[in-house]
């Protein structure tokens, strides 16, 4: 008997975790952190003399405000809301993957008809490869919404 209460308390556990979600208010910050990071990101652009912290904390800032507004409640809160939610998540982790997986050759084809000397192959950095995944989850999460 005891198995099957540490199972059931197992399942609940991961229940509270599958449907936790920060408060609404929230999805505002999470805008506003990714409004003012995307700012200083674009004003390194502009401004050479930027140090690397300020880009390595906008760049962090940018990750934080996305992961807010994705794990936001939104105003009307339901099963569908949590199954539009979870598949969104799935369609970004296997469209990360892919991405992860072919974005290097394709840069690596383009950079050497692109240029005449030989470039190497890179790797994808962990940055790129979620900020991808966010942005392809929030999108697929408010196409999924609006169709509904």
């Amino acid at each position: 008997m005891a198995l099957n209460d540490l199972a059931e308390y197992e399942r609940k556990q991961l229940r509270k975790i599958h449907n936790y979600r920060l408060p609404i208010y929230f999805k505002y910050i999470g805008m506003g952190l990714f409004i003012i990071s995307f700012l200083i990101v674009m004003s390194k652009l502009f401004i050479d003399n930027q140090s690397e912290m300020i880009g390595d904390l906008s760049k962090k800032g940018f990750l934080v405000g996305m992961l807010l507004i994705s794990i936001s409640k939104d105003k009307e809160e339901d099963e569908l809301t949590n199954k539009l939610r979870s598949q969104s998540y799935a369609l970004a982790f296997v469209i990360g993957v892919i991405y992860a997986l072919v974005m290097p050759y394709v840069d690596y084809g383009v950079s050497n008809v692109l240029k005449s000397e030989g470039e190497t192959l890179k790797n994808l950095g962990d940055f790129q490869i979620l900020i991808f995944m966010l942005m392809i989850q929030l999108m697929f999460y408010y196409v999924l919404k609006k169709t509904r």
